[in-house]
Formats: structure tokens, C-alpha cells, sequence
């Protein structure tokens, strides 16, 4: 009696063409159907005995196609680079030329509208937004009062935000309504 695994390699060499069709539509793709096939034929020839096959036909498909899934699962838990790389947070986040130039841009034009305020207005922004120092300290520092500094720090910011086509909104003060509709101002 000859080998079922000599048997099985000879009827897969014979029914490749049929063989790799079905799994073709089991498998969504003639390419994954051939290397489900190249696989069976590797088990086959690494098998040192198989116990007697009624059914070889079937016998070989069930093979290839358990070893087509598992190679789509081995293929669709892959890793790329990029995907490792995100993964340890190593993302290039440098922007892009686009965004170089839109940040120019927009800095340009706030140095623009930096420009257009009085000394008093821009010392009172940069001193509050830039430096950081509390309003209380701007006053004394400028001899007015602090809710001067904070009428001007609000005239500078609406400036600013309507030069750079910004959303002004209010963060302290009394919020102004307008029939059923809130007027936000810039402060903030």
C-alpha cells in the first residue's frame, strides 16, 4: 500500500488548478489560495507519517484553508514601523511645509495687529499673556487701576481677534445677552 503522504503531494500536484479555485473563493484571493497551497505542501513534506486518507481531495482543502486563515491572522497581526513607532510615541510630529507657512502667516499678522495697538494696550497684552503677570501687578507697575488694565487687556484681545479672524470669547466680566442669543466678548 503507498503513503497517504505520497498520495496526498501527488493529488495535490493534480488537483492544484481545482484545488486553489476553491479556496480562491474561500479565501477572497487566488494569491492567499496559492500560498495556502505552497504551506499545505510544506506540512506534507515535513509530516514523517499520516495515518490512511479515505478522502484526499477534501482532506488537502481542509489543510490548505485552515493554514490560509491562520496565515491572515498571522498577516492582519503584523506590525508595520510606523505602527511600532506610534505605539512608543515616536511619531514624527514636526509639522509639515503647509503648516510652517500658515504659522508664519498667522504670526505675521499678529505682530500686525501687536502693531496697531497703543504702547499702553500692547505692554498690558504681552505683560499678561506672554509674561504671564498677574493683572494686579500690571496696574501697579503702570500706576492705574486694575480694572483698567482689565478694560484694556479686553480692547487688545477683541484687536487681535478680530485681525486674525479669531472667535472672541469672554472669560471674566459680566456676559452681555442679546435677546435669546449670548454675546460673546474676547478677554480671554
Amino acid at each position: 500500500m503507498a503513503d497517504s503522504r505520497e498520495i496526498l503531494r501527488q493529488r495535490l500536484l493534480l488537483d492544484y488548478d481545482e484545488l486553489k479555485t476553491q479556496l480562491a473563493r474561500r479565501l477572497g484571493s487566488a494569491h492567499h489560495a496559492e500560498d495556502a497551497l505552497q504551506d499545505a505542501w510544506l506540512r506534507l513534506d515535513g509530516t514523517s507519517s499520516i495515518g490512511t486518507i479515505s478522502r484526499p481531495f477534501p482532506y488537502l482543502l481542509r489543510i490548505a484553508y485552515n493554514l490560509g486563515l491562520k496565515r491572515r491572522l498571522r498577516d492582519r497581526e503584523a506590525k508595520t514601523l510606523d505602527d511600532a513607532r506610534a505605539a512608543l510615541n515616536l511619531v514624527d510630529e514636526t509639522p509639515g511645509p503647509a503648516e510652517i507657512v500658515e504659522a508664519r502667516s498667522e504670526f505675521a499678522a499678529f505682530e500686525r495687529a501687536l502693531a496697531e495697538l497703543t504702547p499702553r494696550r500692547r505692554e498690558i497684552l504681552l505683560a499678561s499673556r506672554a509674561d504671564g503677570t498677574p493683572l494686579r501687578a500690571i496696574a501697579d507697575r503702570l500706576g492705574i487701576s486694575q480694572r483698567l488694565v482689565e478694560m484694556e487687556l479686553k480692547m487688545a484681545l477683541i484687536h487681535c481677534g478680530r485681525r486674525l479672524d479669531r472667535k472672541i470669547i469672554q472669560r471674566f466680566g459680566p456676559r452681555r445677552f442679546r435677546g435669546s442669543d449670548e454675546q460673546e466678548d474676547d478677554v480671554g
